[in-house]
């Protein structure tokens, strides 16, 4: 029996629409993740770039369980010396939820080429609005 591998050029990439309103930010990450990364198709092959693509609609209504608001730190370094930044998750929530759900996808994608061109894949907005309608998203049906 031979194995079945897909092919970058034969795949028929499709649009989810996925709503983070009232769920864990995590929660809809690893399902974004999941997507791009084309779990979800009967064809995925782990070496080839066969996702799809994802739209998050209301990251900022996104939750943080626990104590997650006021514990969880978001480190950056300038490359002075002396010049790391530190930013709480209330403050970044509230400022740029989109980039800390960005932040969430990107950790959970492969820290390679392939999840470099799934994270181009992910478009995530604050509000309900998005600019992609021409594309005929579907919206993904979460638990």
């Amino acid at each position: 029996m031979s194995t079945y591998m897909a092919k970058k050029e034969t795949m028929q990439r499709n649009w989810y629409v996925l709503d983070a309103a009232g769920k864990p930010l995590g929660h809809t990450a690893a399902l974004a993740a999941s997507i791009l990364r084309g779990k979800h198709r009967p064809d995925f092959t782990p070496h080839v770039d066969c996702g799809d693509y994802v739209i998050i609609i209301n990251s900022d209504k996104a939750v943080l369980t626990g104590k997650k608001l006021d514990q969880k730190i978001y480190y950056r370094h300038t490359g002075w010396v002396g010049g790391l930044k530190e930013v709480k998750y209330r403050t970044l929530m509230q400022d740029r939820s989109d980039f800390a759900m960005e932040l969430a996808v990107k950790g959970m994608l492969p820290h390679n080429s392939l999840g470099a061109l799934a994270l181009k894949r992910v478009h995530i907005y604050k509000g309900a609005e998005h600019k992609h309608a021409a594309q005929k998203p579907e919206l993904w049906a979460q638990d």
